[in-house]
């Protein structure tokens, strides 16, 4: 009976110092429960969460919904970007034609004017007294041969061009439009090639013959009268000024009458020619295309 008490005291004995039975118990592994219902819902965005098909088609929905909108209003942004562009070129575009229009329209009027002045010294030429001229006569003679630059029109292509290279022609949709403006450049070459066929018909036969028969004297002394207005202005208004010059033909007798007056009239024909073609033609044009501005960008005529 003691050997008992003995042994039950030393198994006691070797429990932990503190530890009770209820501690125990409680150190045990336990089984495993039913999980409760919060554990068994679970939240949308949970990982495990399993989506239904119209989650799905809801998301995509919405994504291409936003991928459209962006389009479309990144498209409508860049034509009103490029709306914009066009309206201002085609009003840069009109302001540049326009100033040419009054331009050609003043060559051609002092084109006619120098046309008179060439019939009048060729028949001068050709049958009057070379030994004492008339005070009409060097005013004249001066327009016709020494005035070169004063005639000729020099088209601007300055907005025209940047348009081309940079390719913004793209932006008027008038294909109407855009033929005229095709039309127009042509035209613009025509004039500076028949510019450069007048010069060199001024560079020879006419300079030799300036050199040989004309006295620049009367030259100098006109421009004594008023030294700062340009030397056409004073032959234009030669006949308002209270004193004239006496000019007078040198080398005369090596002057061939009938050459030098045949010489004036085929100059005529070049500058009569390059008024009723080139010039015409670029008129016409660039009437058509200030129409076509007015019309499609409501530009206004000042």
């Amino acid at each position: 009976m003691d050997r008992v008490d003995t042994k039950e005291e030393l198994e006691i004995g070797n429990e932990p110092e503190g530890t009770s039975s209820q501690q125990l118990a409680n150190s045990q592994p336990q089984p495993q429960t039913q999980p409760s219902k919060m554990e068994v819902h679970k939240h949308p965005h949970h990982v495990t969460h399993q989506k239904k098909w119209g989650e799905y088609f809801l998301e995509f929905l919405m994504i291409f919904l936003a991928v459209t909108l962006g389009f479309f209003a990144e498209n409508i942004r860049e034509r009103a970007t490029e709306s914009h562009r066009e309206k201002q070129f085609a009003q840069q575009l009109y302001s540049e034609l326009r100033e040419d229009s009054i331009v050609v329209a003043q060559k051609i009027s002092e084109r006619r004017r120098k046309e008179k002045a060439m019939d009048y010294v060729a028949i001068y030429l050709k049958d009057s007294s070379l030994e004492d001229l008339p005070e009409q006569f060097y005013p004249a003679l001066t327009m016709d041969l020494y005035l070169i630059n004063r005639f000729a029109f020099e088209p601007k292509d300055g907005i025209l061009s940047q348009l081309r290279n940079s390719g913004s022609l793209r932006f008027f949709k008038s294909v109407y439009l855009q033929k005229l403006l095709g039309d127009i450049n042509v035209s613009i070459n025509n004039i500076r090639n028949r510019n450069e066929q007048e010069y060199q018909y001024f560079a020879n036969p006419i300079k030799p013959f300036m050199l040989k028969y004309y006295d620049f004297s009367w030259l100098n002394e006109l421009r004594s009268i008023n030294d700062t207005s340009p030397i056409h202005e004073l032959v234009y208004d030669y006949n308002k000024f209270n004193f004239h010059v006496k000019g007078r033909l040198m080398n005369l007798s090596s002057l061939d009458r009938d050459e030098a007056s045949n010489m004036v009239l085929f100059y005529k024909q070049m500058v009569v020619s390059t008024r009723t073609l080139q010039l015409n033609d670029y008129v016409k044009i660039n009437h058509k295309i200030l129409e076509a501005l007015r019309a499609n960008y409501k530009l206004r005529n000042e």
